[in-house]
């Protein structure tokens, strides 16, 4: 056991801090013991352009997760015990040591990834970490993405301080009311604020290379069903607070699944009308740095295969 991985000891990575004792394979909230499982690598096409470029984003998704939304479409990634409908004993996910994760993100580069995208990976901080250590040693020089739900607790993401070139994190919910009954999170509010806060002082402004982001700090803002006027309290404080320093990635493509069917709202997808609202609000307020959705984003092929597959 190295003495990054000691956190694993009584686990408080993430702001559930269940104090799960992960390195003798108890679990915690988010279902995991202290191995890394990895559901899919591979170079992705289908991020903001600033990331995937023309050659794709490399990113690297792991299995299980500390936010659980009832909605999630990585389903197949998250033990049936977190998301009803989840993956079973996740037998398609694979185990990653530091040394192969530092591996793989040096093969993504050589495959011609823009960058190196951790999706999902503050469950296996550590991990990371020492994984990212090796690279750097190695030879890693593209851009670090740490890619998030935005429920982080600040003082893991101070652990990244140097290692992580850009922030891709979501901003799912402004009211505790909405967290708590999609996510089982009251307290994401006022985590994700404290989130932003912390990856601005770590990337205070976006940083370019032709027209891939190089570092910085990019903020999505999925917009649920019937939960307009929530976004647009979400944009009006991020602007409010923090301007042009942040990128705005504004997202209509909730996809409606099975499970979350029976809810009035989460069994639709988004009006235009709706999603032309929230782009005309963001407008008003002069945010000049924001990707919107054009077309019919809201599709499942839009959801990669986690089949454990290492393609690159």
């Amino acid at each position: 056991m190295t003495s990054m991985q000691s956190l694993y000891k009584s686990c408080t990575l993430c702001p559930r801090q269940c104090r799960a004792r992960r390195l003798d394979s108890e679990t915690g909230f988010c279902r995991m013991s202290s191995e890394p499982l990895l559901g899919r690598a591979s170079l992705h096409m289908w991020e903001e352009p600033c990331i995937s470029g023309t050659c794709g984003s490399g990113t690297v998704f792991f299995a299980g997760c500390s936010l659980g939304c009832i909605y999630c479409q990585n389903r197949s990634m998250i033990p049936d015990s977190l998301i009803p409908g989840g993956g079973t004993d996740l037998p398609h996910c694979i185990p990653a040591s530091s040394e192969e994760l530092s591996s793989l993100y040096l093969r993504l580069r050589d495959a011609g990834a823009h960058n190196i995208n951790l999706v999902t990976a503050a469950h296996f901080l550590p991990h990371v970490i020492e994984s990212l250590q090796l690279a750097r040693q190695s030879g890693l020089s593209i851009p670090v993405v740490y890619n998030t739900s935005g429920y982080e607790r600040a003082e893991s993401l101070a652990l990244l301080e140097g290692l992580t070139d850009i922030y891709l994190t979501d901003f799912r919910y402004m009211h505790p009311d909405t967290a708590s009954l999609y996510s089982h999170a009251p307290d994401y509010p006022a985590f994700a604020k404290q989130a932003i806060k912390e990856m601005l002082r770590q990337c205070p402004q976006p940083i370019w290379k032709e027209n891939l982001l190089q570092k910085g700090v990019l903020v999505r803002i999925l917009l649920l069903p019937g939960h307009v006027r929530e976004a647009e309290e979400t944009i009006s404080y991020l602007y409010a607070a923090y301007g042009d320093a942040l990128i705005f990635s504004i997202l209509s493509q909730y996809t409606p699944l099975p499970l979350p069917a029976e809810d009035p709202l989460l069994g639709r997808k988004v009006t235009r009308r709706e999603y032309e609202k929230l782009i005309n609000h963001a407008l008003s307020l002069g945010i000049k740095n924001a990707y919107i959705q054009e077309g019919s984003a809201a599709a499942e092929s839009f959801i990669p295969s986690f089949d454990g597959g290492i393609h690159c």
